[in-house]
């Protein structure tokens, strides 16, 4: 433990005034308010840190930390075990709300008696009496426990201190009751932290106004970061534009956006097969200069396929790698799916270090003499499955046994390391529906590569352009982003909403930003609502012509 005037930042990380306050606040809630890249979440890391390395969440009590995303709640996690260390890592709880509601579920379902839930209940797509539930009815089952019991909202409430809320905006009706039921009026404080001009999840149920409810319910001090410490001057103008539309209060100020670094470009094609072949022309030069491919990002409003398959077409045609990270990122972020993709990297390939360190480091939670003895068994099971490649290797189908061998070395990893990797893992069709899902691509493209290792590489190439819709590329960042079709055929949903799912692609850019028009778009085979004739949309397109740096 540390005094409280010992306590400093992690090395390289800057807090502006807000911040610190967010950090320190040891009397009431919090609702801290910040555009992209103003580092929100790094200030939960840090108010973490500094809440277990200064007892101020006193021992043995916890943190809770919820999020929307199991990749957020597992970025969140880790970013916490750097900077505390595993034995204070250990009293950080980091779930999401789904993952959270389970765990109330299975601790006390003998409370909801009459839904005549079996213990070893799975979850699905359908329910089914006593043997399945959806996912939608977690939420539900959890309020319904929690109303009822005292019991349980108590053991709930003597263990955690405090709660975070990450990405506050998407919060939901059904979210916010269980908070709500679970720790107002408690003296437990909350930490929410969200942007509402990134609010774009409306249409899954995310609650209009949840800043000012938040607020006034737990009288949360209101505090907002103003620095962006993702983009470069020019661009944070732009975002500043559809700021002042979206809410002119959290505009940043003109005084803390200093320099003319930056590029924003903007292009009116006839044809959209005319867009694709100056776009990959351009990307290529991009590539040639310097810029790695995974830098570069295509965004679209809609599918990929609709808008993005010509331009891929013509990165091909010019040799540039490009994949759908709408299809693949989900799956990619899932700690099992890395689990196996690690594994037989070191099975099937050579000189991989940063995967063998990944698969060391599922020991590391452990207490030396379990770490050992794990430590012992994977050795041996690795060294038996060495063995079987080698031999293999010699056969006219060196490959055939590679999901076998998968299948071995995760059994014998055991299902307590595997839920370990992710709460969601507690729900064990969840797990087994991802590991079907990295079975069945890994399958996929042997077919056409041939060799594990080049399967693998195509998997998770980290040398392609991505092109993903704006909503999946929410929380990443890109040296360079294209924003296609910014049309009003493209935006047609309520402006509202749309500007913030706008101001999502245009504020994952660090130093390039160009969007697109075009007057023709050619409808794709299979596709929906689609009009091919297109007109900008005025505002969006204004917003950012008015801060052009140059020509494409």
């Amino acid at each position: 433990m540390i005094s409280h005037d010992q306590w400093a930042p992690s090395p390289g990380v800057r807090l502006e005034k807000n911040a610190w306050s967010v950090v320190r606040e040891l009397d009431r809630s919090i609702l801290l308010t910040a555009g992209p890249g103003a580092g929100k979440t790094e200030v939960l890391a840090q108010r973490a840190d500094y809440l277990l390395r200064t007892n101020s969440c006193r021992f043995p009590k916890r943190i809770l930390a919820v999020s929307f995303k199991t990749d957020a709640s597992r970025n969140l996690k880790e970013r916490i075990q750097l900077r505390c260390g595993w034995n204070f890592a250990s009293r950080f709880d980091s779930v999401t709300f789904h993952g959270f509601a389970k765990r109330i579920i299975d601790k006390f379902l003998p409370i909801i008696a009459e839904e005549g839930l079996s213990p070893d209940y799975a979850i699905g797509a359908e329910a089914i009496p006593g043997k399945q539930i959806t996912f939608k009815q977690l939420l539900p089952l959890a309020i319904k426990i929690i109303q009822r019991s005292e019991v349980a909202r108590n053991a709930i409430r003597k263990t955690y201190a405090h709660v975070f809320l990450d990405e506050f905006q998407d919060c939901t009706a059904d979210q916010y009751e269980l908070i709500k039921l679970l720790f107002l009026g408690t003296g437990i404080h909350l930490t929410a932290v969200g942007d509402r001009k990134q609010m774009i999840m409306g249409w899954a149920g995310a609650l209009e106004g949840i800043f000012k409810t938040y607020a006034t319910d737990f009288d949360a001090l209101p505090l907002h970061l103003y620095a962006n410490f993702r983009s470069k001057p020019n661009l944070l103008r732009v975002q500043n534009e559809i700021i002042r539309e979206i809410d002119p209060a959290a505009v940043t100020p003109a005084e803390l956006i200093s320099g003319d670094e930056g590029e924003v470009l903007a292009v009116h094609f006839q044809h959209s097969s005319q867009e694709a072949m100056v776009l990959a022309d351009n990307i290529r030069q991009w590539i040639e200069a310097g810029v790695p491919p995974r830098e570069i990002a295509v965004l679209m409003p809609r599918q990929v396929d609709d808008y993005g398959s010509a331009l891929m077409a013509e990165l091909a045609s010019r040799g540039i790698a490009a994949r759908n990270d709408s299809e693949l990122q989900d799956l990619l972020k899932e700690p099992a799916a890395r689990l196996i993709i690690d594994y037989l990297t070191c099975l099937y390939g050579k000189g991989q270090s940063d995967a063998w360190a990944r698969l060391m480091d599922l020991f590391t939670p452990y207490e030396e003499a379990s770490r050992d003895h794990l430590h012992r068994l994977f050795e041996t099971t690795y060294r038996a499955h060495v063995r079987q490649v080698k031999a293999a290797a010699k056969t006219t189908s060196p490959y055939e046994a590679w999901w076998t061998l998968s299948s071995s070395f995760l059994k014998d990893v055991g299902y307590p390391i595997l839920t370990a990797l992710s709460g969601d893992y507690e729900s064990k069709p969840r797990l087994r529906e991802i590991l079907r899902e990295v079975r069945d691509r890994i399958g996929a493209l042997l077919v056409s590569e041939n060799t594990i290792p080049g399967a693998l590489a195509r998997l998770s190439d980290d040398q392609a352009v991505r092109f993903l819709t704006i909503h999946k590329s929410k929380g990443l960042e890109f040296h360079t982003v294209i924003i296609l079709g910014v049309e009003t055929q493209a935006f047609w949903g309520k402006l509202a909403e749309e500007r913030c799912v706008y101001f999502v692609g245009v504020s994952r850019a660090k130093e390039r930003l160009l969007i697109t028009t075009a007057e023709h778009r050619a409808k794709p085979t299979g596709a929906g609502r689609w009009t091919e004739h297109r007109t900008p949309h005025g505002e969006f397109v204004s917003q950012v012509i008015r801060h052009l740096t140059g020509r494409l």
